[in-house]
């Protein structure tokens, strides 16, 4: 019996929760399939299937081997992929996951640029607003802002952004730009229902002031909010790179700036590894070297 072959088809029966269905995936019989788990349960001396005429579940041997099998198999793929090259030339698909604007603004187009470096490769671009499990979700690299909890994964630190307070010119013209933090009373407050409280924001380092506030517009997200502040309606806090081509056009001001909070890092962050495939490595120093570069990313 080949082992990892039998290690495989376990692998894809757990996977689909079918015989049927994981021999049609590996192009075998489902007979073939049978005789691969069973041969398997032999040689390790349990049960890894509960069967019915209707389900196939995992037992709780079955569970703890599969994590086995999985890792064991991705190291063996690794060292196959190693002897062919891939960890000098990158190849296959990449799979990128970032926020949502910071990942259109931002990531996008080094994604698009990497791919024009290598012909080998083609991408996915992940960009949603919640933090994503890479190797649930079958991820290669993240974009993440914010501090890192505790994990495996390696991180490159690539820049920080800021919740900033920013309206336009006219605005500003019109009712007079806010000094201190307290001065926020009495002026018209755009509000995003997606972040932070509405009720109060929490500004300046170390000992800071809070700020009770009472948006006068609600929207539901970000971009409109940044819209209304554009269009001189009320002042708006956001984070930084979401307004720095703004602020770099000069349609919108930050203000408050020496009462900023602490800035948030920004990482580029992959599952840790003996050895990174080329086409992981070959992306993670593109993004650094650019992020880092990007006066919009670190001060706009």
């Amino acid at each position: 019996m080949d082992r990892f072959q039998a290690m495989r088809v376990f692998a894809k029966v757990a996977e689909t929760g079918s015989f049927a269905q994981a021999a049609k995936a590996l192009r075998s019989s489902p007979p073939a399939v049978t005789r691969a788990v069973a041969a398997l349960e032999d040689l390790i001396g349990t049960r890894l299937f509960v069967r019915t005429t209707r389900t196939v579940t995992l037992t709780e041997a079955g569970t703890r081997y599969l994590d086995d099998c999985r890792r064991i198999l991705a190291e063996v793929q690794e060292a196959e992929a190693a002897a062919a090259g891939s960890f000098a030339t990158p190849t296959g698909t990449l799979t990128v996951s970032a926020p949502a604007l910071f990942g259109r603004i931002y990531v996008l187009p080094i994604v698009m640029d990497y791919l024009d470096r290598h012909p080998g490769v083609t991408a996915r671009a992940f960009l949603v607003d919640r933090v994503t499990n890479l190797l649930e979700e079958g991820i290669d690299v993240a974009v993440r802002i914010g501090p890192l909890p505790v994990s495996n994964l390696m991180a490159t630190r690539v820049g920080t952004v800021r919740r900033v307070v920013c309206g336009s010119p006219d605005y500003f013209r019109r009712h007079g730009t806010p000094r201190v933090p307290a001065d926020l009373s009495a002026h018209r407050i755009v509000g995003a229902t997606s972040t932070w409280s509405l009720s109060e924001w929490h500004l300046g380092q170390g000992q800071k002031t809070s700020v009770r506030i009472t948006p006068r517009l609600l929207c539901s997200t970000n971009d409109a909010a940044i819209e209304a502040a554009v269009q001189g309606w009320g002042l708006t806090r956001v984070m930084s790179y979401q307004v720095a081509p703004l602020i770099a056009e000069g349609k919108l001001i930050a203000v408050l700036t020496d009462d900023e909070e602490e800035p948030l890092p920004i990482h580029v962050v992959h599952p840790e590894g003996r050895k990174v495939t080329a086409k992981v490595r070959a992306f993670v120093e593109l993004a650094a070297q650019r992020l880092r570069n990007n006066p919009l990313v670190n001060r706009p």
